[in-house]
């Protein structure tokens, strides 16, 4: 049974639902695990999370309900190893995850935040770049996962056309449609953009991304050092990483300057970031009520 020394109001009314994270921690760290307090946190628009202070170190734990999410965080935790793995940025380690007949739960690192340091753009803008130098041959992965509570498509593509027609557009415009938040104009509009793609972005090689670089994603530890999580990871183009970047009102200057000294963008990039941006909006507009249908048709209908 889960026990705490000092108990939350929702863990009160949830301790069968959070026995399954009491487990994952006991089978990490053995029975002499002693849980001391659980403290409730944000976990975004989708998930629900705590921290469990124990006698063992402090962790970090999500969870949600299964249905529509079987497998969501088992393809998390390897974007998180896959991250970890390039040793460029600090990554919150993932423990293990579970799945019941009722939820999914995600064990990790929990990591403290704090204010950021006086050089922390610098140094984040160079170690996204750096983590971005990781390449593949091809576009994609070897596996599917997801981005928010919707499946993500990572089906290997040669070209960065056809990746992100195929399997970032296609699949939300699709999912848009069905719930008619978007109509055949729209449609066509898209099928008109996806003749140019080819000549609007510039030719890479397919760079490791965290796939999901918001603002709510990323943090600076008690160590000054920069820190991204909760990623959609796959290998794309570059610009999708530093446009969404910029969708909520935009990292500091000192950022992109950086990034730009350690991995030159191509020239244009500035008039790229809408049409990057197009999937991220597509997800929101299937996510979450608001006019994100409307910023969509807006830079359709620009290019």
């Amino acid at each position: 049974m889960f026990f705490c020394k000092r108990k939350h109001t929702f863990l009160m009314k949830d301790q069968n639902i959070l026995e399954p994270i009491n487990q994952l921690l006991r089978k990490q760290l053995g029975n002499s695990l002693e849980i001391i307090s659980v403290d409730e946190k944000g976990g975004g628009s989708i998930n629900s999370a705590a921290v469990f202070r124990t006698n063992e170190g402090n962790f970090f734990a999500k969870w949600n309900t299964i249905q529509g999410r079987k497998g969501m965080f088992g393809a998390e935790k390897k974007g998180l190893q896959m991250l970890e793995s390039a040793n460029e940025i600090r990554i919150p380690k993932p423990i293990d995850f579970v799945e019941t007949d009722t939820h999914c739960y995600l064990l990790m690192e929990h990591m403290e935040a704090t204010d950021f340091d006086f050089d922390f753009w610098e140094v984040f803008g160079s170690r996204l770049a750096k983590l971005h130098k990781h390449t593949a041959e091809k576009f994609g992965l070897d596996h599917n996962n997801f981005i928010g509570s919707l499946p993500q498509v990572n089906t290997q593509k040669d070209t960065w056309a056809e990746f992100f027609i195929e399997n970032r557009i296609q699949p939300q415009l699709k999912l848009a449609v069905d719930s008619g938040k978007a109509d055949a104009p729209l449609v066509q509009k898209f099928e008109n953009l996806y003749t140019k793609l080819d000549e609007i972005f510039p030719t890479e090689k397919p760079s490791l991304l965290h796939g999901d670089l918001w603002g709510g994603n990323f943090m600076c530890t008690l160590d000054g050092d920069p820190a991204i999580y909760d990623p959609a990871v796959y290998y794309g183009h570059r610009e999708m990483d530093l446009a969404m970047s910029r969708l909520f009102g935009g990292f500091d200057p000192e950022f992109y300057e950086q990034y730009n000294e350690e991995f030159p963008l191509a020239p244009g990039f500035d008039k790229r970031i809408d049409l990057c941006n197009l999937y991220p909006l597509l997800v929101h507009v299937n996510l979450f009520p608001g006019s994100y249908i409307q910023s969509v048709k807006h830079i359709v209908s620009r290019f």
